[in-house]
């Protein structure tokens, strides 16, 4: 089994003012391959700055970040925006599409960004967008579109590069409760395929589809569990 992410005594303080703010204290975490996670926590309990680093939208102050082998946590902002465009697939609570562009065009944004061919970023977000079913969408533009089909847009836009790492952060937060049950499914079906997902949530019965669920106090892991999967 392979390791794509490895933490190692991972701290993250801020200086909003005089005093220090222990955002995170000394995490080790190891993640492998196909692992289906979920991180938990009260709100302060770290979950979102872990993400950031998870998700290379921010550096450690001190600790070590190893990527699918690639040290991440002394890169600057250019390295760690190549980093995240090829390693990760991000899906926000509030979506992130582009209300001008088409459900193809959003998908095929970080494609551009890798700068493959036209013809092919047609292609492979057409894939992409069929795989979460949302084949007879894709001309609509996002306020076309519910809010369970917004988010299948973006979970089609996360796995179009095949990342390492699809990094959901509360995505099912701004979704009713059984469009959540869908989307779930369809991470579900993500991870079937052979994804890395890391999910953030304070809902238990989203946590619930993890295989694996971290819990976070105080910017240090509270418990780290199995989660056995019924059915």
């Amino acid at each position: 089994m392979s390791t794509v992410i490895h933490l190692e005594s991972i701290a993250k303080n801020y200086y909003p003012g005089a005093e220090i703010v222990h955002a995170l204290r000394a995490i080790s975490l190891e993640i492998i391959r196909n692992e289906f996670v979920a991180i938990m926590g009260p709100s302060g309990s770290g979950k979102s700055t872990l993400m950031n680093l998870i998700g290379c939208l921010d550096t450690p102050t001190s600790g070590t970040y190893v990527l699918n082998g690639k040290d991440v946590s002394k890169l600057n902002d250019n390295q760690l925006a190549e980093i995240r465009n090829k390693e990760i697939g991000f899906v926000f609570q509030t979506f992130n599409l582009l209300p001008r562009y088409s459900a193809l065009e959003n998908v095929m944004l970080p494609l551009v960004y890798a700068g493959i061919a036209k013809h092919e970023r047609i292609e492979k977000a057409k894939q992409a967008l069929g795989s979460v079913g949302l084949s007879d969408r894709m001309s609509h533009k996002p306020n076309e579109l519910s809010g369970g089909q917004r988010q299948r847009v973006s979970l089609a836009r996360a796995v179009v590069n095949h990342p390492a790492i699809i990094l959901a952060d509360e995505p099912t937060g701004n979704l009713d409760s059984k469009t959540s049950i869908d989307i779930m499914s369809v991470f579900q079906e993500i991870h079937q395929a052979g994804n890395t997902i890391i999910l953030v949530t304070h809902e238990e019965h989203i946590a619930s589809y993890a295989h694996r669920i971290i819990g976070l106090l105080d910017g240090r892991i509270e418990s780290d569990r199995p989660h056995e999967q019924s059915g």
